[in-house]
């Protein structure tokens, strides 16, 4: 019982895993960017709508606490002078405010359903303006205009607010001037009006550039997500080639050492069972097959071996009627059959190369073992921009409606088509069998 609960316990404790460099990088080389993932959620719209949310909450908290400091720094004088008109006009003008902002901010999301409620907050805020001198009113406009700005998708909306704002704003500050600063000289009130008309300029470029670097950052980092995205699919897509390609490079291995070894074996086998039949009777010739056999063996092994440098990509010296012309030699010289051909000197690709020799063995085994044939006849030669390969022979032949390829037919099939070429027999029962293979010259 301890022994399963102390095994239960190594496995839940398990080793952390390894940092990857993707993890590094997230964390350490984009120090920004992960606070922010942190912070606001890590889906590139979804972190932008709530970075825009809290700044608008900013905004709103400021936008009352701006509204209840000049409440708080009129109201009381307002009630002691009796001036209920504009202790009216400041109440009125923070409640339309409030309301309009809190209307604006809980229930309509669309632009052109908030520019209604932009307007009546702008003309509060001429209320508080006109009624009310100092910093705060200019503050509560700027606020106004910035969330504006925040919240406008176009550039052209902007600068159209910004200039409806303006003149309202310069009836209200004329406002001011008329029923709080009665005494003011008329230099000093040009003075004070081009600094705060320079200062709403001045806000209106800063928003609209730090606006401009926010989207332009936001935008660069749905692209580094979308890139992320296509690199992880190409990844798949990579991953999937490389098993696709070690499959027909494990198709390929074993369809080298079929018809390298098959072929080589079979001749070996017929060494050692025409060496059985006569051991008795003629022991001389018996022996001279066996010793034949030996060395064909050996031969195999030789082949086994060149067929790993040619997997491993080295090329032989050879060309392809040199290979094929040492084929049929060895084959006659371990088989005793005949074998006659007419061989083209033909250029071709390595890939073609082994294909053709490999077709060359699959189709003198397949003959002698099946058909039990003793002439072959071998044509090889360029027509039309093609290599036609045609192997016949004498054997029994087979009922081609009702044969089926065995594997490495099947697999000669294949890779015929691989190369962009076509395999067909043609047979009938007792006349022989023809290989045809028809393949497109390199270009």
């Amino acid at each position: 019982m301890k022994k399963t609960r102390k095994a239960k316990t190594e496995e839940v404790k398990q080793p952390p895993a390894p940092e990857t460099k993707e993890n590094t990088r997230n964390e350490d080389d984009v120090p920004f960017q992960s606070y922010l993932n942190r912070l606001f959620g890590e889906g590139e719209d979804l972190q932008e709508d709530r970075l825009l949310l809290i700044g608008k909450w900013v905004l709103f908290g400021l936008l009352v606490l701006v509204e209840l400091l000049i409440l708080l720094q009129r109201v009381e004088n307002l009630i002691l002078t009796k001036d209920w008109f504009t202790f009216s006009v400041l109440i009125a003008a923070a409640f339309i405010l409030t309301v309009a902002e809190a209307v604006k901010l809980f229930f309509w999301t669309q632009e052109r359903h908030r520019m209604v409620f932009y307007f009546i907050e702008i003309g509060a805020a001429c209320g508080f303006m006109s009624t009310t001198e100092g910093t705060y009113p200019v503050m509560l406009y700027v606020l106004i205009l910035t969330q504006f700005y925040v919240g406008a998708t176009r550039a052209s909306s902007a600068l159209w607010m910004y200039g409806f704002s303006l003149p309202l704003f310069a009836v209200s500050y004329t406002l001011q001037i008329y029923f709080v600063r009665g005494d003011m000289l008329g230099v000093e009130i040009i003075r004070e009006g081009v600094g705060v008309f320079s200062g709403l300029t001045l806000h209106f470029l800063a928003v609209q550039i730090l606006m401009t670097f926010y989207r332009q950052y936001t935008r660069l980092n749905r692209a580094l997500v979308d890139l992320e995205k296509s690199k992880k699919e190409l990844q798949r897509a990579y991953d999937a080639v490389v098993e696709v390609t070690a499959l027909e490079e494990r198709q390929r291995i074993a369809k080298e050492i079929h018809d390298t070894a098959g072929h080589s074996l079979t001749t070996v086998i017929m060494q050692t069972e025409a060496a059985k039949r006569i051991i008795d009777t003629d022991p001389a010739e018996a022996k001279q097959k066996l010793i034949a056999a030996n060395l064909q063996a050996k031969n195999t092994l030789e082949k086994l071996r060149a067929s790993v440098h040619v997997l491993s990509g080295k090329t032989g010296r050879m060309t392809l009627k040199q290979n094929i012309e040492n084929i049929i030699s060895e084959t006659m010289d371990g088989t005793g059959i005949t074998i006659r051909s007419d061989i083209e000197d033909i250029t071709v690709s390595n890939a073609k190369l082994r294909f053709l020799c490999n077709a060359l063995k699959e189709g003198i085994s397949n003959g002698l073992r099946h058909g039990h044939a003793r002439a072959f006849w071998l044509e090889l030669k360029m027509e039309d921009e093609t290599i036609k390969f045609l192997l016949s022979d004498n054997g029994s032949g087979l009922d081609t409606e009702n044969f089926e390829c065995g594997f490495g037919l099947t697999m000669m099939r294949d890779r015929a088509r691989a190369l962009g070429g076509e395999m067909v027999i043609v047979s009938a029962p007792d006349e022989g069998l023809e290989l045809s293979i028809i393949l497109p010259m390199d270009k």
